[in-house]
């Protein structure tokens, strides 16, 4: 039903605009690939048409990557006064997203005026009892811990992660402290994006994160 209600709302939309607006929203359409058959939502189909259209920008340097990318998800976040949106890529498509990363994140982010954007990719986290689901080994990376490790590259991406410290409250919660490689401070804005960084950190793990660079 979901499926059908999302599809029934693009032929509305499409009915409504002119013939090449319609096929435009149609081949976008393709940008999405949801979970079960689920309806994309009103900004997962703006992020699909935003990456439809660099994959047809004649100028464009990386619109032959594109062509092979989709999403599967976006939400967006306030961070204190601007807007993030996460986009969620199927883990199957991540290495083509991380070859053009940067100049991806660049390009979306002329579409989404004053938004940060920040990638990451989606993965399934197998608790203990992995053995019920008809495995012998839960695999390193399918672990809570790995699989945190990984959104936090991710966030971060294509800056890298030069340390990391965890520092333990008298009430005994954890902060963890994120040091990032000083040679990208004054690229793409890195340093504007920490508190965003921070931010979508929390959302997607639930942990508490501050990002800085170290001192000069």
């Amino acid at each position: 039903l979901k499926r059908l209600f999302g599809l029934g709302r693009l032929v509305a939309l499409a009915q409504s605009a002119s013939p090449a607006r319609a096929r435009a929203m149609f081949n976008a359409r393709k940008k999405i690939v949801k979970d079960k058959g689920a309806a994309p939502s009103a900004l997962e189909e703006e992020v699909a048409k935003a990456l439809f259209d660099i994959e047809v920008a004649p100028q464009s340097d990386i619109k032959t990557d594109v062509r092979d990318i989709y999403i599967s998800g976006a939400q967006e976040l306030e961070v204190k006064n601007r807007s993030a949106i996460v986009v969620q890529f199927p883990y199957r498509v991540w290495k083509n997203v991380r070859k053009i990363h940067g100049r991806l994140i660049r390009e979306l982010e002329k579409k989404f005026s004053k938004k940060h954007l920040v990638f990451t990719a989606n993965r399934t986290i197998l608790d203990k009892n992995f053995r019920r689901k008809g495995l012998k080994i839960r695999p390193r990376s399918r672990t809570l811990t790995a699989v945190h490790e990984s959104v936090l590259e991710d966030i971060v991406s294509p800056t890298e992660i030069f340390g990391k410290r965890t520092r333990i409250g008298a009430d005994g919660s954890k902060l963890l402290k994120v040091i990032l490689d000083p040679k990208d401070k004054d690229k793409e804005q890195v340093e504007a994006k920490l508190s965003t960084f921070s931010a979508v950190y929390k959302k997607l793990t639930n942990k508490e994160a501050v990002f800085m660079f170290p001192d000069a």
